[in-house]
């Protein structure tokens, strides 16, 4: 299959989005399939902002980048970049010939998707990762009319795909139906590298030594955005922190609140428990911090799977996360703790639990494993081979007619 992929975020941008898209499709490309994908442009600025050269990411031949040229706007990873609709990118898309094509975003590249299909004449799926209420705060028109039409359009870019899958099914009976959503749709989770991410017991010790954690170690992995309630985690620590004689919070990631997070740390004089270690390129290190952790938190109510949580929980940490939409799914399942969000006192009484059973968190973590071993890079490609297969036939079946 020629399969053309469509997405407001890709690399360098920080994005679970762009990370799940790109494994995705290098797992198809092994399989003999093309996959193109149409994305925004991004600065010099955006690529200095996590220390990462500027040039496209390693993939494989059967894979191509085109990028369209866009603007920076005040996104929640400061990389952010909007694409003016032209209308007149079918042209870039038409020259690679796809038997089927797939939209991740409404906006910008998404609705040069939508375009495309139209003149092109090609089937068109979707994919909804983003609870739009939520992130609501931090938009620059905070109207209730306009989040009105927002959701209501959201229902009526989706209704134009022959098939729309989402990592949540919250986000469909929340957000979607309610607005009129009335297309072919399921749930598909986002695929884990689990050939890098694994249980690594047996070098905790010398990992913790390696990066310099002392004792029990909470980590937070991801954006460091307003929106990922970060703060939660560190009241949490400063809460318990007599409680537990040796302990450190450490914090990968890139993003606009990092000087905030740094003074808040200061503020609540556990600076010398917090490290922040930056962008992680290198996905083997990366799964060696999670190793050399104990616990992993993340208290963002906007999360419709949260990649990171589950490479946690592949790295058989037990992981604590908000009670809310894609986290309360997945952390049900996954035998995971749950706690309202904005809650830090349920989080420290949590974190405090943890630490006084070894055995409880050994426990919770290898449940965790066993959960997220379904969502392999093969899998998640077996799915969509299947729905790409059954989305083109039943397309040109009913046009033939």
């Amino acid at each position: 299959m020629r399969i053309a992929i469509f997405s407001d975020n890709f690399y360098p941008e920080l994005s679970g989005i762009s990370d799940s898209i790109i494994l995705t499709g290098k797992e198809l490309a092994k399989r003999g399939h093309f996959i193109h994908y149409f994305v925004p442009r991004y600065s010099a600025e955006n690529f200095k902002i996590i220390g990462l050269p500027i040039c496209e990411p390693n993939l494989p031949e059967r894979i191509q980048i085109t990028r369209f040229s866009a603007i920076s706007y005040p996104g929640p990873t400061r990389q952010a970049r909007a694409v003016i609709p032209t209308g007149l990118r079918w042209l870039f898309v038409k020259k690679f010939r796809p038997d089927i094509m797939h939209t991740h975003h409404i906006f910008g590249v998404g609705l040069e998707a939508l375009i495309a299909a139209k003149i092109l004449r090609k089937p068109l799926i979707g994919t909804n990762h983003t609870p739009l209420s939520e992130f609501w705060e931090y938009s620059l028109i905070k109207k209730d009319w306009f989040k009105t039409f927002a959701l209501k359009y959201n229902a009526w870019y989706y209704n134009h795909c022959q098939f729309v899958s989402s990592p949540a099914q919250t986000i469909f009976d929340r957000e979607m139906i309610p607005l009129g959503f009335k297309t072919t749709h399921g749930v598909v989770s986002n695929p884990l590298d689990l050939e890098t991410f694994h249980p690594l017991a047996d070098r905790k010790n010398l990992l913790k030594k390696k990066f310099g954690f002392s004792g029990f170690t909470i980590l937070y992995a991801g954006r460091l955005a307003a929106e990922k309630r970060i703060d939660l985690i560190m009241k949490s620590v400063a809460r318990i922190i007599k409680k537990v004689p040796s302990m450190t919070f450490a914090v990968i990631g890139k993003g606009p609140m990092e000087n905030e997070l740094k003074n808040l740390a200061a503020a609540l004089n556990i600076q010398h428990l917090v490290k922040f270690m930056g962008f992680v390129e290198d996905v083997g290190i990366f799964a060696e911090i999670y190793n050399a952790s104990d616990v992993f938190a993340i208290m963002s109510p906007a999360e419709t799977q949260s990649l990171v949580a589950m490479q946690a929980m592949a790295c058989g940490l037990p992981v604590i996360g908000a009670r809310a939409w894609g986290l309360e799914e997945y952390l049900k399942k996954a035998g995971g703790l749950l706690v309202e969000p904005g809650d830090d006192k349920s989080l420290s009484e949590y974190i405090l639990f943890l630490y006084k059973n070894p055995a409880t968190r050994k426990k919770i973590g290898e449940t965790g494993r066993k959960f997220v071993n379904g969502f392999s890079a093969a899998a998640i490609a077996d799915i969509w081979e299947e729905i790409y297969e059954n989305t083109i036939k039943s397309y040109n079946k009913k046009n033939e007619a």
